[in-house]
C-alpha cells in the first residue's frame, strides 16, 4: 500500500512540475541511458538552462512578447 502511495505521489509531483513548465531531469537521464548510451549527460543546471531557452527563446522575441 505504501508503494502505491509513493508511486501516486511521484506521478502527482511530475504532473505538477510539467504544468508549471519545470522540466523532468530524471526522465531525461533515463532516456539518455536507454536511447544514447555512452553519450555525455548534461548536468541539471545545463539541462534546465537548455529547456528554458527552448521554451522562451534565445534572447529573441519570437511568439511571446518581451
Amino acid at each position: 500500500m505504501f508503494r502505491q502511495l509513493k508511486n501516486a505521489a511521484g506521478f502527482l509531483r511530475q504532473g505538477a512540475r510539467l504544468m508549471v513548465g519545470m522540466p523532468d531531469y530524471d526522465n531525461y537521464v533515463a532516456q539518455m541511458a536507454i536511447n544514447h548510451p555512452g553519450e555525455p549527460v548534461m548536468t541539471y543546471e545545463a539541462f534546465f538552462r537548455e529547456r528554458q531557452e527552448a521554451r522562451f527563446g534565445r534572447g529573441k522575441c519570437n511568439t511571446r512578447c518581451c
